[in-house]
């Protein structure tokens, strides 16, 4: 005689989750840090990326923002934000499904931006 086990559907997703934990897999992040090096704050910050964006109200002067995100599709990354009244738009890297590690980006007066990305 056979011993079978059943799990109902609803189940799966959390077997599925349990056994990913087990085997130490880890998602493909990106962990990206954002630097406002304007000289002033900012507001509306907000990183697009393929298929989501993230973002924050505002950024003073010289301060850090972090995010952790998962690449979904490929495209270009843009951040926008305002500053003194005018809005910034900066495109930068492409970015890919699966890749991981690091991305700083460096917000610099005139509406640019250094991007080190560590993929």
């Amino acid at each position: 005689m056979k011993l079978r086990i059943r799990f109902p559907t609803a189940a799966a997703p959390v077997l599925a989750l349990a056994v990913f934990a087990a085997t130490g897999c880890q998602p493909h992040q990106i962990d990206a840090t954002i630097e406002n090096r304007t000289g002033g704050p900012i507001q509306l910050l907000e990183v697009d990326y393929p298929y989501a964006s993230f973002g924050a109200n505002s950024l003073a002067s010289g301060a850090n923002f972090r995010y952790k995100f998962t690449v979904i599709g490929s495209g270009a990354l843009t951040v926008e934000y305002t500053a003194k009244g005018h809005q910034a738009h900066i495109t930068g890297p492409s970015l890919a499904e699966h890749q991981q590690g690091r991305l700083q980006i460096i917000l610099l007066p005139g509406a640019k931006a250094q991007f080190v990305p560590e993929l």
